[in-house]
């Protein structure tokens, strides 16, 4: 059985939207797409590469679907670390629009998220892998079937733009289990799904 990993790109105000391109998300007039491309560093790729060799499937939201249908198969090179993997795997889409998808290897999920994810779960070998697709990654979160999310945090704040995590988001609480600083200043953090939030309070001593 896989386990489902998010990985995410944010700036330091929590934003997701457009982190590739000027044009890749321009939702709520948003102008300051490509805002992770000054990052992209050695250290940058060489986690990126990981990312991918562990894969066994892609599960997309319909927005970053086109985003890299539009982009990946023309990367023909099958030694392409990313693009072999994008091209080769299994693809799965939640969405209620796609009809006719032209990427080899798609898959378009219309029935119960819940249960069609759980089933990708039970029969995809490695990781069933969610790149950006910040609105079915919330709703992810929300039913408890993300099994590790990789927070990538930039060294930038935008003032705008589409968050993560907004206000209405699903209480949770996550276990650290590693994390690096790449050279360029992005903080790479990974965390394993633990539950809901414990809370407690500060209190002074009694004789304070």
């Amino acid at each position: 059985m896989g386990k489902l990993v998010v990985t995410t790109f944010v700036t330091l105000d929590g934003v997701y939207q457009a982190p590739g391109g000027p044009q890749e998300d321009t939702r709520d007039g948003f102008e300051q797409g490509g805002w992770s491309v000054p990052y992209g560093d050695e250290d940058f790729g060489r986690f990126v590469n990981g990312v991918f060799s562990r894969v066994g499937a892609f599960l997309l939201g319909r927005r970053t679907y086109d985003i890299f249908a539009s982009y990946w198969p023309k990367m023909t090179d099958p030694a392409d670390p990313v693009a072999g993997k994008l091209n080769a795997l299994p693809k799965y889409v939640a969405s209620t629009t796609l009809t006719d998808p032209e990427w080899a290897g798609t898959t378009v999920l219309r029935g119960d998220l819940a249960k069609e994810v759980i089933a990708l779960k039970e029969r995809t070998d490695g990781e069933l892998q969610l790149h950006g697709s910040g609105a079915l990654a919330r709703s992810l979160f929300a039913l408890d079937l993300v099994d590790t999310l990789h927070l990538l945090t930039f060294p930038v704040v935008l003032g705008a733009g589409r968050r993560l995590f907004p206000e209405g988001s699903m209480p949770s609480a996550f276990r650290h289990t590693g994390g690096e600083i790449t050279a360029a200043g992005v903080s790479i953090q990974a965390y394993d799904f633990s539950g809901r939030p414990e809370y407690g309070s500060y209190e002074l001593p009694e004789d304070a």
